[in-house]
């Protein structure tokens, strides 16, 4: 039986870089860019006002001089007119482009302004500008022309669309996402539309595992098979052929009616590991049809499901993405109360997540109904991945947290 990191490296070995595609960029967010996006021109592309009130040029200052005629009015978006007197002043706005002639920027607060019997606007500076330059924000002070601005590579988020829609990105060359297939399998399950009977149960996987796909900007199409042999030669096959990658929920454990392992294999699906040490989730089994679909077949217990989706699942599709990426655990927690746990696996506890005065991310244990207990989801933020050994977790100990709640 594989550990949890030999497992995982197994799964990440699978994952290849799909194609690029080219999406609008109001579609772009989410998504990984394939291609590094430059700057067009420099940032700022021109000496632009940081601050409301009169530009001037610092020469006059160094003169002596502080009243200054107002010779006309400038706002962001106006083509600019030169300064036309070393000793005037134009009144200018906030990202407007700085006036030939003029290099600093008074602001409104450090001056009066008055109007002459002539009807002539005077600037009186009361706080002089420190030096040449005061609230300008120069020409390519933070890009250059041809700069690099987002990587290839980088996942597009609301700072990404900004600067892209900046340079004038109306497209992007992203890569493809995986065309994924989430199935249920069982007797016991119906659809949530339906009235369960006494012994059966309504599917709730496959909606679970199409809301955390969404969370990260996949999709998938959702299936059924019953526990049926023939059912599951017919169906599979379609799917292993039409999608990147199937995940399976239930079937994979060793009931009389578990029949995925050996269909799979029947399917020509390669088997690379079945079972892992850890709880939940250990009759996890992965595999993979040759140059085909990857699949990952998890425990149909919810918990289970849930534990293998976010370990391996969602690991494998950010490789899938970006191959060089080596997908850990996005933060560590500090356990906040001892935890006794025998067996000598990997062990992932449910906890809710708190931030404590000092900064710490405290992860305090819930109690749980086992690998069944969908309901005890409800009052957790993450699993805390336990190492094997030792048997007592200590109360301040820091662990890896897998966290499904922001």
């Amino acid at each position: 039986m594989l550990s949890v990191e030999e497992a995982t490296r197994r799964v990440l070995t699978t994952a290849r870089l799909l194609p690029a595609e080219t999406v609008m960029l109001a579609e772009a967010t989410g998504r990984t860019l394939r291609t590094d996006l430059r700057a067009d021109r420099d940032f700022p592309p021109f000496d632009r006002v940081a601050m409301d009130g009169i530009a001037l040029n610092f020469s006059a200052i160094q003169n002596n001089v502080l009243e200054f005629p107002i010779e006309h009015t400038q706002f962001a978006g106006q083509a600019p007119k030169p300064l036309q007197s070393p000793q005037a002043a134009v009144e200018i706005m906030t990202g407007a482009v700085l006036p030939p002639g003029t290099d600093t920027v008074v602001r409104y607060e450090d001056l009066t302004i008055d109007t002459a019997p002539n009807g002539q606007r005077i600037a009186t500076v009361v706080v002089a500008p420190p030096h040449a330059g005061h609230n300008v924000h120069a020409r390519a002070a933070d890009r250059r022309q041809g700069d690099v601005l987002v990587p290839a590579g980088t996942r597009l988020g609301p700072a990404e669309i900004a600067v892209a829609a900046t340079v004038g990105a109306a497209t992007l060359p992203v890569t493809r996402l995986p065309r994924l297939a989430v199935v249920s399998t069982g007797d016991e399950l119906v659809d949530i539309t339906e009235t369960p009977l006494a012994h059966q149960i309504r599917r709730s996987n496959t909606y679970m595992l199409q809301a955390a796909l969404s969370a990260t900007g996949a999709t998938a199409e959702a299936f059924h098979f019953n526990d049926d042999p023939a059912a599951l030669r017919q169906g599979l096959p379609g799917l292993l052929r039409g999608f990147d990658a199937v995940i399976l929920s239930g079937g994979v454990s060793k009931g009389q009616a578990d029949f995925l392992p050996a269909t799979l294999r029947e399917l020509g699906v390669e088997q690379i590991f079945h079972e892992v040490q850890q709880r939940p989730g250990k009759p996890f089994w992965f595999g993979q049809q040759a140059g085909g679909a990857v699949v990952f077949a998890l425990p149909g217990n919810p918990v289970s499901t849930f534990v293998n989706y976010y370990r391996y699942v969602q690991p494998w599709l950010q490789c899938s993405q970006r191959p060089d990426l080596q997908p850990t655990a996005l933060s560590y927690a500090v356990l906040a109360a001892d935890f006794t746990f025998k067996p000598h696996i990997t062990h992932f506890l449910n906890v809710r997540l708190e931030a404590a005065p000092d900064g710490r991310l405290m992860a305090h244990p819930q109690r749980a109904g086992g690998s069944g207990d969908l309901a005890g989801l409800l009052q957790c933020d993450g699993f805390l991945e336990l190492p094997p050994e030792p048997e007592l977790f200590t109360a301040g100990s820091v662990f890896p947290v897998w966290r499904f709640r922001a």
